[in-house]
């Protein structure tokens, strides 16, 4: 009796069963070195430009507060003392404890991170080898890495500097609008008008490397710098009328 079943090999033939997903993209997946070898490059320039980005940034804000502050302790002084020689003093002294202050305090964090960094990859060094063989080939090259991790790791001087060199660009702005004019109001108007062109340069260009919407942020910077100088300029005249 002949069997009524068709073979399996003629269905096979005749209809070809789809392939699943996993044997496509095995298929047409081509060769990965290349391919790993551009999106690293392209996740390093990534990373690079964060950095970049982070420390201008950084930079920027460092800036900006050297300018308020020094402004602000400026106008400050200004109300009850309206000398040229007393306004100017006041803000050289300002820049030079703002920059040390500055300084001291991001060579302070910069440094306490490293410090953390670097113990981490310590901790995880020591795990490593005692999970692995003491003759490991890779084992060498686990040196290099840790080099060059903590190569890539923030410098507590350079941050330092970098911090009070942005702190003293700021402040430098009213002390030179306020330098060698003698009359009062004069030398205010034009403190303040600098200023605040500054203030609204450095809220733009912090703005661009956050990639925030640049007119909010500078006119946040800018009010915010109004404030400042308004707020120290009211309180100390109020103290220096009242007589303390």
């Amino acid at each position: 009796m002949a069997s009524n079943k068709t073979p399996t090999t003629t269905i096979q033939t005749k209809y070809a069963l789809p392939k699943t997903d996993l044997e496509q993209q095995h298929q047409h997946q081509p060769p990965t070195t290349t391919q790993d070898t551009q999106i690293k490059n392209v996740i390093q320039d990534q990373l690079d430009y964060s950095k970049r980005a982070q420390w201008l940034r950084a930079a920027v804000l460092g800036a900006n507060d050297g300018l308020v502050s020094t402004a602000s302790l400026m106008m400050g002084v200004g109300a009850v003392r309206q000398e040229i020689k007393t306004m100017i003093l006041s803000g050289f002294a300002g820049l030079v404890a703002g920059a040390c202050s500055m300084a001291i305090g991001e060579f302070v964090s910069v440094y306490s991170q490293f410090d953390i960094v670097v113990a981490q990859m310590k901790r995880e060094k020591e795990r490593k080898n005692r999970n692995e063989e003491k003759e490991d080939p890779d084992e060498c090259h686990e040196d290099d890495d840790n080099d060059e991790e903590k190569e890539s790791l923030p410098n507590p001087l350079q941050a330092g500097a970098a911090s009070a060199l942005a702190f003293s660009v700021g402040a430098m702005v009213p002390l030179v609008a306020a330098s060698f004019i003698r009359d009062y109001k004069v030398r205010v108007g034009l403190m303040v008008s600098s200023v605040s062109v500054a203030l609204v340069a450095f809220g733009w260009l912090g703005a661009v490397l956050g990639k925030a919407p640049t007119s909010r942020s500078s006119a946040r910077v800018l009010f915010g710098g109004w404030l400042a100088m308004a707020i120290t300029f009211g309180l100390t005249k109020l103290i220096g009328s009242s007589g303390i």
